[in-house]
Parts: structure tokens; sequence; C-alpha cells
């Protein structure tokens, strides 16, 4: 699925991949090593926001090739991304164990810097996982074994999706503790023009998935990506596709030129926290959510109701 040249590549920019046919990978989040490097003086905004620990947390991938879509702002290399599984696919009893392995072989590295022994000692037996960190998961045909695993094991577990594939949602047999939405576009037109969508999607998708999230029992939230001089405008469009999926969070985020993004948008796109926060005061007064946290340094603004 992947070539040698490709996986040289990912292992030059720290991921750790693993498995039989090796589609899966792990990557230390810049967080996960401020936390264990200062004692939790620095960490996540997740921390901050849901109370999960920075250095405990395992962000992967289960499917890292695969992804429906091209989106200008992901900051990851879209080269090598491939609308269709070929090949074999591990299991997710294996994916679950092959993650916690690659994560201690990586955490092994943050032994030779300063850290905190404790931080360290505690990373090394995780008990949070982002499954966000490529491609798009609900792509991944065993995701509802993955997530239903890692819960049983005593995780909290993210699940971020692009919601294009709603039916996936309806056959977990455990939800996410978070399910996450990734939500940048107000319409069809704005979400060709960001999305870039190449295939198995559309916007009539998300609106469905939107549509059943008020269903799902569990915590929801809405992710904003703000884009600046794109889709920062017509707050109040927000507010309507928000009101149909009622979540229990918003997360207004800017977006962040980093990765390979930086071929596809201008430094100019990426707005300020100040920004952040002003946009995301306006879709709090259109939807009827406050603002109840913010980390400025990650530039995003959280809204509950």
């Amino acid at each position: 699925m992947l070539t040698e040249s490709q996986l040289k590549q990912l292992q030059k920019a720290n991921y750790r991949m693993f498995g039989k046919n090796m589609h899966s990978a792990v990557k230390l989040c810049h967080w996960c090593k401020e936390s264990i490097k200062t004692g939790e003086k620095r960490v996540c905004y997740k921390q901050k926001f849901y109370g999960i620990k920075s250095h405990r947390c395992l962000q992967m991938t289960p499917c890292l090739p695969i992804c429906n879509l091209g989106c200008k702002y992901c900051w990851r290399d879209q080269s090598y991304f491939t609308r269709k599984w070929e090949g074999d696919i591990d299991k997710a009893e294996e994916i679950i164990e092959g993650s916690i392995e690659a994560q201690r072989a990586l955490l092994t590295g943050l032994g030779g810097v300063e850290h905190d022994k404790r931080c360290l000692e505690e990373a090394k037996d995780p008990n949070q996982v982002a499954i966000s960190l490529d491609g798009e998961p609900t792509m991944y045909p065993y995701i509802s074994d993955l997530v239903n695993g890692y819960n049983k094991r005593g995780f909290t577990t993210f699940l971020v999706t692009n919601g294009n594939f709603p039916e996936v949602l309806t056959r977990f047999e455990t939800l996410p503790t978070n399910l996450y939405l990734s939500l940048s576009s107000t319409s069809e037109k704005m979400f060709n023009q960001l999305q870039n969508l190449v295939s198995m999607g559309s916007w009539n998708n998300v609106q469905k998935t939107l549509e059943l999230f008020n269903e799902l029992k569990t915590t929801r939230v809405i992710r904003l990506t703000l884009i600046k001089g794109i889709n920062m405008i017509e707050p109040e469009k927000y507010a309507e596709l928000i009101k149909i999926a009622n979540p229990d969070y918003i997360e207004a985020k800017a977006y962040m030129h980093i990765g390979a993004s930086i071929n596809r948008l201008e430094f100019e796109h990426m707005p300020t926290h100040d920004e952040v926060k002003e946009f995301a005061q306006k879709v709090a007064d259109y939807s009827g959510y406050t603002i109840s946290n913010e980390q400025k340094e990650s530039r995003v603004v959280l809204l509950k109701k």
C-alpha cells in the first residue's frame, strides 16, 4: 500500500509504522512531549478542556494512507493518500497492541533529554487514544472493533471524522468517548472549494452526519477549522448547522500554517487567537452556545451550551 520510499519519508517525519500490512502508525504529539518534559506545566488544550492527560495520550491512525478527501488546510502530505484499500487489512486487536508497543518505542527517545520521570513512566502506560493522526478513520473496516477494544482496556477514545461516512457511525458497538466532526464549510460550494473531493464523499453526506449527530449517545464535538479570508464568514450559517447537530461542545480552531498545507495556503490565511475568538463569539451568539474556555497557544476556543 505504501512504497519503501514513502515509508522512509514517514519515518523521517517521526511516524512509527507498525502491523503486518503497515497501514497503521503512531506519532508522539507535540503536547505529549511537552507535558513529559515539563511535568504537566505545558499541556494540550484537550487536557484543559476535557481532563485527559496529555503525556498519556496515544496519537494514532489505523488507515494512514486512506482518505477520500484532499483538504487544503490539512498539514499532512497527501501524495501517498489512496482512496481504496489494497491487500490485507490488520484486525483491530493487532493494531491496539501494536500502537501501544510503537508508543513505548518512540518514548525511549525522550529518556536522553530533560524530562519529568513520573510523566515519562506514566506515558509508557497510555490511557487515552486520539484516532486522528492521518487518513479518515471511519474508512478502516474494523473501526468499531478498534474503538471498542480501546474502551475495554480503560482508554478514553477521541475519534475525529470528516463526516463523509455517516452509516459507519450507526454501527459502533460502543461509541468513542469524544466523537469529533471536523467542519470547515457551510455550503456545498465552500465544501468543494476547501475539501477537494476526490471520491466517495459529498456535502450531502456531511449533512446526514450532522442530522445523525444529535442521536449519538456520547460526548459530541464539532470542530470548526477557521481559515482567514476563506471560511470565516457568515457565522449564522455555521449556527444553522450546529443547531441540527446539537453537539455538546464546539471547538473553534485556527488553521495552522504548517506541514504540507504551506503548499496550498498562505501564511496570511492563519488567523490570530483574537480573530478566532471574535468569530467564535459570533457563532455563539447565533447558536445559543457560550464561550467556556480557550488556549491562546493553540489558537482554540471552546463553546458549550
